[in-house]
């Protein structure tokens, strides 16, 4: 059965269920809904119950539409995954064209609707705590209880200077880096600030491992291990030879033997995203996910991983990369920012690019193209690079350049 005839299949599916639904909402008696919705129902008057069960058959066709356009966007996507695969060129005509449908069905009285909001609000609330995703004292106390590690915290004006110069000497622009910290931190984050977790005032919850002045996620910090742990060892027994204080050294090499312990168990599985993403919500992914807040560790870390993107987008026909564009490879992954960066994807909604989880989670990325939203990106990081982290990590980047200049 091709693409096309799956879809239609799929779609009289849902519609015959969308319909079996419409009908068992407007049944006398209980509505056959969900647990939450047939008790709210209960306290309403007839008038009012009938009302609300209209309102709710229309919501949940309404789903089933939207359930429906994300089947197809996945069709798309197995259409571009083959053409790839055949060497085909990919057009336009490979993604779908239009925004997931908003609803515009029966609407309830404001005074239900009222009534009902709080009905679910309530509901929340007696039901069990959300469990709290782990923060920095988490990284920090599984890094300690795991490997022994105790990040090497220093001020955030050198935390940013060291950041520059990694970033300098492997070919990244004051523009490419800064701009991404504008973007990631509102340009005012600390090199230990953790998403969900407000860059000043320190309240907030975390809303995923992402940390740093590049926001990387705790599966980030094992495959940039996996790659580059070699270097990072080799690197930091050199520093600790060429340093002049004993104690220093010290604690240089046994940093690069925690290094060299944290390797080894990220080698142990297998060097794919997935896993690594599962083995970033264990102690060890945890404690090791710490590394980006170490002084001479975390700014080559979080450089080398914008580095891979920009390497990427070279062999990919895009030698010189803005903020924007660095972004959205850091955004939705490196291969997919830079689907979105190409001709046939510029005008195409973002929903073919995002899960679709990710696509209503993310504020900036819902109903725009492509290419606007590389426009709203910039837009974005023009307001926040007048922030003050921003504005010093400008003038530190000027700073460290002019002296790499005098030093030639």
């Amino acid at each position: 059965m091709n693409v096309q005839s799956t879809t239609a299949t799929a779609w009289l599916t849902r519609w015959a269920l969308a319909l079996a639904i419409v009908v068992a909402f407007n049944v006398p008696g209980p509505a056959r809904a969900d647990k939450t919705e047939a008790q709210f129902a209960a306290t309403l008057a007839d008038g009012e119950r009938k009302a609300f069960q209209t309102y709710i058959a229309a919501r949940a066709f309404h789903e089933l539409t939207v359930d429906e356009y994300w089947s197809s966007v996945d069709d798309k996507k197995a259409v571009r995954k083959r053409k790839r695969g055949a060497g085909e060129a990919i057009t336009p005509n490979d993604y779908v064209k239009t925004f997931p449908p908003e609803y515009s069905g029966v609407k309830l009285a404001p005074d239900v609707a009222k009534r009902w909001a709080d009905y679910q609000a309530k509901q929340v609330e007696t039901g069990p705590p959300p469990k709290e995703r782990p923060g920095l004292a988490d990284f920090l106390r599984h890094a300690r209880e795991q490997y022994g590690f105790v990040p090497d915290r220093i001020e955030e004006r050198e935390f940013k200077r060291r950041y520059a110069s990694e970033a300098l000497a492997l070919g990244l622009t004051k523009e490419q880096v800064v701009r991404v910290y504008a973007l990631e931190t509102s340009g005012l984050g600390a090199a230990d600030m953790v998403a969900g977790i407000h860059p000043i005032t320190k309240k907030g919850t975390p809303i995923s491992s992402a940390i740093g002045y590049a926001q990387l996620l705790a599966a980030n910090s094992t495959s940039e291990l996996v790659k580059h742990g070699p270097k990072f060892i080799e690197r930091l027994q050199r520093m600790a030879g060429k340093a002049g204080d004993p104690a220093r050294a010290d604690a240089l090499n046994r940093k690069a033997g925690v290094l060299r312990e944290m390797l080894a168990d990220a080698r142990r599985i297998p060097d794919v995203w997935s896993r690594h993403q599962a083995f970033g919500n264990t102690p060890k992914g945890l404690g090791i996910h710490a590394i980006n807040v170490d002084g001479d560790i975390g700014p080559w870390l979080q450089v080398i991983k914008l580095q891979s993107l920009k390497k990427i987008a070279v062999t990919r026909g895009y030698p010189n990369l803005n903020g924007a564009q660095i972004e959205i490879m850091n955004l939705s992954g490196p291969l997919t920012g830079i689907e979105m960066m190409s001709a046939a994807a510029k005008d195409a909604p973002t929903s073919n690019f995002f899960a679709r989880a990710a696509y209503w989670r993310n504020t900036i990325v819902r109903g725009k193209s492509a290419s606007q939203l590389l426009t709203a990106l910039d837009e974005r990081m023009d307001d926040n690079m007048k922030n003050s982290g921003a504005v010093l990590f400008s003038q530190v980047f000027d700073e460290v350049a002019a002296e790499r200049q005098a030093a030639r």
